[in-house]
């Protein structure tokens, strides 16, 4: 019997919201170290096991089985909950304690069990103070991993709730990226991918060496935006991709990881609302990133003192289009639909007010560092 099949009669017999979830071993941790209640049983090893129980507020989880990587969880909702409910729980899935890890393992592809290693292993190289680059060599499965393929970073929005299998994910992924893929799960939302070179080629020409590096991102972006419009569509809706320029997997594991995972956190932080990050589009992000955050908040102090005008919705939305459109005046006011010399008049008020005029390349410069420092700093 699966574990969903069991979460409605257990629900019922409770009385309460019960549902399955997974957690990294860092968020279980995590949930132990600020639980209201901890009940661990007799286990003195780090590992969580079958049964263990941790409480917070209304919420109570409870170990179903656990990897490597990450646990699987019972989550009951409801404060009403007697101990000796929570107690009985505890104790049937203590002895079944290993048979649900054993079939979960079973059931495991030799292509998955490789993954599970490989995330393993760059879990502890991202954690480690001195990581190795370059993977070692019972991981590499023959030549394949030498090759250059396009890696992305897949980060899910949704929390608390039983996250895709591998093998559900791995079939969407070879359905958009064909056959040569590798999937590697890492924390329990978020996956590296790397995919075929190929896809960067056009099948009707061999042309893809001659190509300018411009080109060469256009089509990483353009890919990225497509894989994204389907993994929110046909998988598990809101999420965010990360793409980066090809690389050799076997040599360039960690750092590469480490610039999506960057890139990711970048994204979200200056740019809400934003599913798709490039990392050569967030280089100025990156040097304001590195800026102490004091220093930030003085500047942006002294900057917004000269005028109230940059926060206005109007004027953060003009300005947000005019740079996406590379201060292009006539395709801003298209794209905000409004007349040419509407969007002139908001640029001179902004001059008249400020100093600064955007359509000054210095001045500019000035504007979209005010602008990001602002939203930033707004939300922290």
């Amino acid at each position: 019997m699966s574990t969903t099949d069991w979460l409605k009669p257990l629900e019922h017999i409770l009385n309460c919201p019960v549902h399955a979830v997974s957690k990294s071993i860092a968020e279980w941790n995590d949930l132990i170290s600020n639980a209201d209640e901890v009940w661990l049983g007799d286990n003195t090893v780090s590992s969580p096991i079958e049964g263990q129980r941790v409480e917070k507020a209304s919420k109570t989880w409870i170990v179903i089985s656990s990897s490597d990587y990450e646990v699987d969880l019972l989550e009951l909702e409801g404060s009403s909950l007697q101990a000796t409910e929570k107690e009985l729980i505890s104790w049937t899935l203590r002895l079944n304690r290993g048979t649900l890890a054993e079939k979960k393992s079973a059931a495991l592809s030799e292509t998955e069990r490789q993954a599970l290693k490989l995330g393993d292993w760059i879990q502890k190289q991202l954690e480690s103070d001195e990581p190795a680059y370059s993977l070692p060599d019972h991981l590499t499965v023959g030549s394949r991993l030498f090759n250059e393929m396009i890696p992305f970073l897949l980060v899910t929005e949704q929390q608390g709730t039983q996250q895709a299998t591998y093998s559900g994910l791995e079939k969407l992924l070879r359905s958009f990226m064909s056959d040569d893929i590798l999937l590697i799960p890492l924390k329990s939302q978020e996956w590296l991918i790397w995919g075929s070179i190929s896809l960067l080629r056009d099948e009707d020409s061999d042309a893809f060496d001659e190509q300018e590096e411009e080109s060469l991102e256009e089509s990483l972006a353009s890919i990225g935006l497509g894989l994204h419009e389907m993994l929110a569509s046909e998988w598990i809706g809101e999420c965010h991709l990360a793409v980066a320029h090809p690389t050799s997997p076997a040599k360039g594991m960690i750092e590469t990881t480490m610039l999506l995972r960057e890139t990711i956190n970048l994204g979200r932080k200056f740019h809400v609302g934003t599913n798709i990050h490039l990392p050569w589009m967030l280089q100025l992000e990156r040097l304001l990133n590195s800026i102490p955050e004091a220093q930030r908040a003085k500047y942006l102090e002294q900057s917004l003192k000269r005028a109230d005008l940059f926060v206005e919705s109007e004027m953060l939305s003009t300005l947000d289009t005019f740079f996406t459109l590379d201060c292009n005046v006539s395709e801003t006011a298209k794209k905000l639909y409004i007349h040419r010399n509407t969007l002139l008049y908001r640029l001179d008020k902004l001059k008249q007010e400020t100093g600064l005029d955007v359509r000054q390349f210095r001045d500019a410069v000035l504007v979209k560092i005010i602008l990001l420092l602002y939203k930033v700093t707004k939300r922290n």
